[in-house]
């Protein structure tokens, strides 16, 4: 039994092995998508806000 992981994107069933080009996502498609949203800061890593540019701390 191989292991099954659902697209990111749109949820749809990606086995998990070396011929699934674009794992985890289904598609090129779902990929281009998720990186726009990334690009467009739709999605964020958690963490502290930085400091407005010119405030260096001393």
């Amino acid at each position: 039994m191989s292991l099954e992981v659902h697209c990111p994107r749109c949820g749809k069933k990606v086995p998990w092995n070396e011929t699934q080009r674009w794992r985890p996502f289904c598609s090129e498609r779902c990929r281009l998508i998720d990186l726009g949203q990334w690009a467009n800061e739709e999605h964020r890593v958690a963490g502290d806000d930085l400091p407005p540019a010119g405030d260096t701390p001393h």
